[in-house]
């Protein structure tokens, strides 16, 4: 059995791929151009891919292919219609970032709430060297208990941040945007009014036909101004041109994104025109990155080939 990693290092160098050498043959690659992979995959049996496209064009002459797993939950690179026409499986992996992006959420709400880049930055330049009282008020912040965080996808992700705001004593509201039935225990609401109540929101949502481009200039003006946006879902769910708009316009307070419509970031991006640098927090697409959440990652891959090649859990995995 013939395992290939096309983009190996997307899930990180400091990982232990011990497991999979114990299931076949393990061949694997930093990274796979789509004009690549053809080659790549030409005698693999299993394949294992992150952002890679796995249609006609990139596994057309992958004559023993049976099984292509995605190291995410996104299956958004498999053209599945193509994998059924060749009767090969497709397994992704849910579940695994839960912690971590919830935990994520949070660092990146305090940051931006309290504003410590401000008060960072007010210490480190020497300010508070021999200041005239021992406290500073420049720049004001609000708890979080009493307040209403809006949450858009409430999914297990979403879920979980609702659970932690409410331990800080945070009201929660959500919005289904597929209209799926109301969860028990939640109070769902539409959009309209999630956005004008809530002084958070955050988006836990897939990318869909629903989601696609739903934060936009009309949504962003529905906010109150001293709101709080966050986004730890998908890029393409927020207009980013309307974002960047919405915060040099003084529409919403603050933002902070984890994903962006395109990754790496463009050159060209209309964010980078905000014009006051720390109503912005930007990081990296790391929010599901936490070194637990890729170990589980790995371990949910693995229990799918070890699963669909019929082999016994090997112990300690």
């Amino acid at each position: 059995m013939k395992l290939v990693f096309l983009d190996k290092k997307t899930i990180g160098e400091d990982m232990d791929f011990s497991q999979f050498a114990r299931l076949g043959e393990v061949v694997g690659y930093d990274f796979t151009a789509p004009k690549e992979a053809p080659e790549r995959v030409a005698d693999a049996d299993i394949v294992i891919v992150n952002k890679v496209p796995i249609n006609r064009q990139t596994i057309h002459n992958a004559r023993n292919l049976k099984l292509v797993c995605v190291t995410a939950t996104g299956t958004d690179n498999l053209d599945k219609d193509y994998l059924a026409e060749r009767g090969i499986e497709w397994r992704n992996a849910a579940g695994y970032s839960t912690e971590s992006v919830a935990q994520h959420t949070f660092a990146m709400l305090f940051y931006l709430l309290e504003h410590l880049r401000y008060y960072d930055d007010y210490v480190k330049k020497g300010d508070y060297i021999n200041d005239v009282m021992f406290t500073h008020f420049v720049k004001t912040f609000p708890q979080l208990t009493g307040k209403t965080w809006g949450i858009i996808g409430l999914g297990a992700i979403g879920r979980r941040v609702a659970e932690i705001a409410r331990l800080f004593g945070a009201r929660i509201v959500y919005y289904s945007a597929s209209g799926a039935p109301a969860q028990e225990g939640y109070r769902q609401v539409d959009l309209e009014t999630l956005l004008q109540t809530s002084d958070i929101v955050s988006v836990h949502a897939p990318l869909n036909q629903y989601t696609d481009g739903l934060m936009n200039q009309k949504a962003f003006a529905l906010m109150q101004p001293h709101a709080l946006f966050l986004n730890l879902g998908r890029g393409q769910i927020v207009v980013e041109e309307a974002l960047a708009e919405a915060l040099n316009e003084g529409k919403i307070a603050a933002a902070g994104l984890d994903v962006l419509c395109r990754e790496p970031m463009a050159a060209d991006s209309p964010l980078l025109k905000v014009k006051e640098k720390d109503r912005l927090l930007i990081t990296p697409h790391i929010g599901w990155a936490s070194v637990e959440a890729r170990t589980n990652l790995m371990n949910i891959v693995a229990e799918h080939i070890r699963t669909f090649c019929g082999s016994p859990k090997h112990p300690g995995t």
